[in-house]
């Protein structure tokens, strides 16, 4: 069974950092894109970073350009994300995910098909 575990996320104020990781277990996704999303209670999810297979390729939105990070150890089958120079606006469960198709791809997936149950992030003003 496919398993993703986030953890890292807690409480921080404006300005600061958090490292968040995400866990796969269950098989290797050593061969599979990974993503962070994002997600506030009533609205939608949001695209926030991904990164293929062998970490040369990453997307990032545009409201976390130069202050997130994200990266990978396929050795440990987990992926993590940088978060510098936070904002109240980040505040939000981070949800870490995977995709099935285009393994070893040098192009990100348009779906994603695991999702783990998310890490709460707050930021204070």
């Amino acid at each position: 069974q496919v398993q993703l575990v986030e953890s890292g996320g807690g409480l921080v104020q404006a300005g600061g950092s958090l490292r968040l990781s995400c866990a796969a277990s269950g098989r290797a996704f050593s061969g599979n894109a990974m993503a962070w999303f994002r997600q506030n209670p009533g609205k939608e999810r949001e695209y926030v970073t991904a990164i293929t297979w062998s970490g040369d390729v990453t997307y990032y939105a545009d409201f976390v350009k130069g202050r997130f990070t994200i990266s990978r150890d396929n050795a440990k089958n987990t992926v993590y994300l940088q978060m510098n120079s936070l904002k109240p606006e980040d505040t939000a469960v981070y949800l870490c995910a995977a995709a099935e198709g285009q393994r070893y791809s040098a192009s990100l997936p348009v779906r994603w098909e695991y999702f783990g149950q998310g890490t709460q992030v707050t930021v204070s003003s």
